[in-house]
């Protein structure tokens, strides 16, 4: 335990709860074909493998490694499904849950235990983001706003239990919502690497409207993430 990622550790948590909360016994699952997707990203947790040299020492490497946040997970509930762990930064929780729709679909898996997890451990990602200049001065994140001037850290975590709808029903599951629809897609060579392109966000917005065969007129509330950079 002294040598895991916090972020693992909340993880093996929320994920329980999760599961608690559908309904199900941990237990239960068992052998079966349950995938895990996990979105992270790699934190300021521990030292350089080679500079421990306490009763951690060999243990630094699956305790901090972002591929052991699945799949440990996996190990604990003995889960056969895929195992994956996902990283494309602000999204990595949103292509966690695409990733298990698709996976939920293709008969891959059963069910699906989807979501992310950031724990902040250490001041480099303000260090460096602030010497960017992305961050805000005054901690304000104003999505959208002419006067934003930077964005602002958080942590979390959450997961989803996911399951076909017919078997959700089936097996009497209490349902909190449906995805109708997903979709993925990346900039390519846009105004900058880090900068987003509006027609590329225009074009995952159609794509996912196609998948869930829905039109712009029968979306009802839109719920946005935004960085608050300029």
């Amino acid at each position: 335990a002294l040598a895991m990622d916090p972020q693992q550790r909340v993880l093996l948590q929320v994920t329980w709860e999760a599961i608690e909360r559908a309904g199900i016994v941990p237990s239960s699952l068992k052998g079966s074909q349950t995938g895990v997707f996990v979105g992270l990203m790699p934190n300021e947790c521990g030292m350089p493998l080679w500079k421990w040299q306490d009763e951690t020492a060999g243990f630094m490497g699956t305790g901090t490694s972002p591929s052991v946040a699945s799949g440990r997970i996996a190990y604990l509930l003995g889960l056969e499904g895929p195992a994956l762990t996902i990283d494309t930064a602000c999204s990595s929780s949103g292509v966690a849950i695409h990733t298990a729709v698709r996976s939920l679909r293709s008969g891959e898996t059963d069910l699906a235990l989807a979501g992310g997890c950031t724990v902040l451990t250490g001041p480099g990602m303000f260090v460096d983001y602030a010497k960017k200049g992305a961050l805000s001065p005054d901690g304000r994140c104003r999505t959208f706003s002419d006067t934003a001037n930077g964005t602002v850290w958080a942590e979390g975590a959450g997961v989803l239990v996911l399951e076909r709808l017919s078997e959700a029903r089936r097996n009497r599951r209490r349902i909190l919502g449906v995805i109708k629809g997903t979709a993925v897609n990346q900039d390519g060579a846009s105004n900058g690497l880090t900068a987003p392109s509006g027609k590329a966000q225009v074009k995952v917005i159609q794509q996912a409207l196609a998948d869930a065969r829905l039109t712009p007129g029968e979306i009802q509330l839109v719920e946005t993430h935004g960085t608050g950079t300029r």
